[in-house]
């Protein structure tokens, strides 16, 4: 069952996102930096309704924003084409891809962006069963929002620390999380939806197929107003698993079908696995051994691209390199303090040693002086 998680994007101009006519009408006129931001916004809202679109629009982003030295915006480039490949299951491009984005973030100190980005890179730990890294990162993301009073992304953020909490099997601790995250968002303008859908799953994991439909059908209902068709494809799919283990195979091959022509339709990949191995049992349910055993061996080849030994070691290695890098920030950052510490040192000395120096210079003429003074004829007292 596939739990949804919030990948975030950064924010190019503040406030809710404009409207797609508007931010076209604004990309004809913007020049530098300004088109930057207005790409960058055009991929956050086309992301969920044409990724593919809004992957071009990222793109031309970088390029420009390469072009003219806007690290903020190369910042949010990077951070986006992490959320493209994520979504189309390439999780070692979309961490390289966060890993750039945070090492910008850093060097420009720009809170919003780090909070942001380590989210992301937790997703992506997350979705590799590394929950030590990931818990890592989402504690100091949701932290980081908190300090920002960011309503949007607290609420993000704590949809994944209940997933990461629902991983860990500690169920009490992750309806905590889910239903405060739904309670702030229902306060929300434009309601998010996946507090809703991993409730479902919650449900879903304690055999209770009744009660998670009527939270993903809540969740769908939702979504498709808001032409969110990414949170659409993993309810299609987890509705499609849950008719699957309710021996429904109708409905079950119904949401299945309508979820893989979606993923096809988005070109997104990371949900797959899941529709296929569904696919799948329901085949072999209805006693299609054929059509099961072409979708097992579907599933086994999409499943080893995305998660496989060499997205891990992919994944593993940005992980050291990443690590390396935030240690010789921390020795880096050592010496320059170690390097102000010593200049003040002997900036001390060098005064405690004028002083001194003074004081020996100002004693020797005064016995100088008195010497010679000592050594002066006495005049004869008169009588």
């Amino acid at each position: 069952m596939k739990k949804l998680i919030f990948c975030l994007l950064v924010l190019a101009h503040a406030g809710a996102a404009t409207p797609t006519d508007s931010l076209e009408n604004l990309l004809q006129s913007a020049r530098g930096a300004d088109r930057v931001k207005v790409m960058n916004e055009l991929f956050r809202a086309h992301i969920n309704s044409d990724p593919v679109k809004a992957l071009e629009y990222t793109r031309e982003a970088l390029i420009l924003a390469e072009s003219i030295g806007d690290e903020r915006g190369m910042g949010a480039c990077y951070n986006n084409l992490g959320v493209a490949y994520r979504n189309q299951g390439a999780l070692d491009l979309a961490l390289a891809n966060y890993m750039k984005s945070l090492e910008i973030y850093n060097r420009l100190q720009y809170p919003e962006g780090i909070a942001t980005t380590k989210n992301n890179i937790a997703n992506i730990y997350s979705l590799k069963k590394n929950y030590a890294h990931a818990l890592e990162y989402f504690e100091q993301s949701h932290q980081g929002f908190v300090a920002l009073g960011a309503t949007q992304q607290i609420i993000g953020s704590m949809n994944n620390l209940g997933n990461l909490h629902s991983d860990l099997q500690l169920y009490d601790k992750a309806i905590t999380y889910y239903l405060e995250a739904w309670k702030m968002s229902e306060k929300q303008p434009v309601p998010f939806t996946d507090p809703l859908t991993n409730i479902g799953n919650l449900y879903y994991r304690q055999g209770n197929y009744q009660r998670a439909a009527d939270y993903y059908l809540r969740a769908l209902d939702i979504v498709r107003k808001q032409n969110d068709r990414n949170s659409e494809l993993s309810i299609l799919a987890n509705m499609g698993e849950l008719f699957v283990k309710a021996s429904q195979p109708a409905p079950a091959q119904r949401y299945l079908d309508e979820a893989l022509a979606l993923s096809a339709e988005l070109n997104t990949k990371l949900f797959l696995p899941q529709i296929l191995k569904s696919m799948a049992a329901n085949y072999a349910n209805l006693g299609n051994m054929k059509d099961a055993y072409e979708a097992l061996l579907k599933y086994d080849a999409v499943r080893e691209k995305i998660y496989g030994e060499e997205s891990s070691r992919r994944i593993a290695q940005m992980d050291v390199a990443l690590n390396l890098k935030e240690k010789e920030e921390e020795i880096a950052s050592l010496q320059i303090s170690n390097r102000n510490k010593t200049l003040q040192l002997r900036n001390t000395q060098f005064i405690i040693t004028t002083a001194v120096m003074g004081i020996i210079a100002a004693v020797a003429v005064f016995n100088l002086f008195y010497t010679k003074r000592q050594r002066r004829p006495k005049k004869p007292a008169s009588v």
